[in-house]
């Protein structure tokens, strides 16, 4: 058995910002343990499998792993391997356009390969869930998580909530940047707080006013999921698209363009959509451009 792999930075065109993906070819017979210890290898916040679809009709089989577990749905795993996809120009046998399908445990996910002067420099996926949120939070028990006082927190749009377009996330809106910037992530509070250690990861992001040449910008901490912060978050993003879409009076397309990871010094820029539509959020989608970094073998499959 031969596996093959490339690395991405995706939500970026330079490479050494953005999130980077491990994406693993060839590992059709390679059993889960197998997969899980690869991931670990890798030491990305996830590493993708692509396999033959099960139905023919779709492009793969799409398997993420964390360091600790398989996920049924992530963000920049699809962005990224659409894109890595799409500079190779075909998968098993087949020639690729600009619409895949990825089979994954969370549903089946549409992507949309950008271009830029006829070469795919990117990809937006769907999100393979419908947009809702759940239980708020406790507004003391979030700011304690990051590190925050609780007028740190605003309130008068939502509270902290939980909302998830395949992967649930708490999401809290800041005062403004300051708030942002000097948040930090406490393990032991997120490892006790009772309404927090449920989702275990949360999204907080400040509105820029338009400054910066973006409308939000964000941070992602989840220090109980092995990830004290993350460089880029598609899954939170686009369930933060879905929250704001679901808070407008006027049917349409919200568009915004959020960064993440300029605090850790890998910034990220994601595109993000959400169509709303007789008080409903019909869909939400998150996208950007990826950098490519490296490629190789990967000579101990397990």
């Amino acid at each position: 058995m031969t596996l093959t792999y490339e690395t991405v930075d995706v939500f970026t065109d330079t490479a050494f910002g953005g999130n980077p993906l491990a994406v693993v070819f060839g590992a059709d017979g390679l059993s889960t343990e197998a997969m899980q210890a690869i991931a670990r290898e890798f030491n990305y916040s996830e590493t993708t499998f692509v396999l033959p679809p099960s139905d023919p009709a779709h492009t793969a089989r799409v398997r993420i792993f964390s360091g600790k577990r398989e996920m049924p749905f992530a963000g920049h795993p699809n962005v990224g391997t659409a894109t890595v996809l799409a500079w190779g120009g075909e998968i098993f046998g087949k020639p690729l356009g600009d619409r895949l399908v990825f089979e994954e445990i969370g549903g089946l996910v549409p992507v949309s390969i950008m271009s830029d002067g006829g070469r795919p420099v990117g990809a937006m996926l769907t999100a393979p869930a419908a947009f809702g949120t759940a239980a708020e939070a406790g507004l003391d028990e979030v700011a304690a998580c990051i590190g925050l006082a609780p007028a740190d927190i605003r309130t008068d749009a939502h509270r902290p909530i939980i909302a998830s377009a395949g992967l649930p996330f708490l999401v809290a809106e800041l005062a403004d940047r300051s708030a942002l910037e000097r948040s930090r992530p406490d393990s032991g509070h997120f490892a006790s707080a009772p309404s927090v250690v449920p989702i275990g990861a949360i999204l907080c992001y400040a509105r820029t006013g338009g400054t910066d040449s973006v409308d939000i910008r964000a941070r992602m901490f989840a220090p109980i999921r092995n990830v004290a912060e993350d460089p880029a978050t598609g899954s939170a993003n686009v369930a933060l698209m879905g929250l704001l879409a679901s808070m407008r009076a006027l049917p349409g397309t919200l568009a915004l363009k959020i960064a993440q990871g300029v605090e850790m010094g890998r910034p990220s820029l994601l595109m993000g959509e959400a169509d709303w539509k007789d008080g409903t959020v019909t869909a939400t989608r998150i996208g950007g451009r990826c950098a490519p970094v490296m490629r190789g073998e990967i000579l101990a499959a397990g």
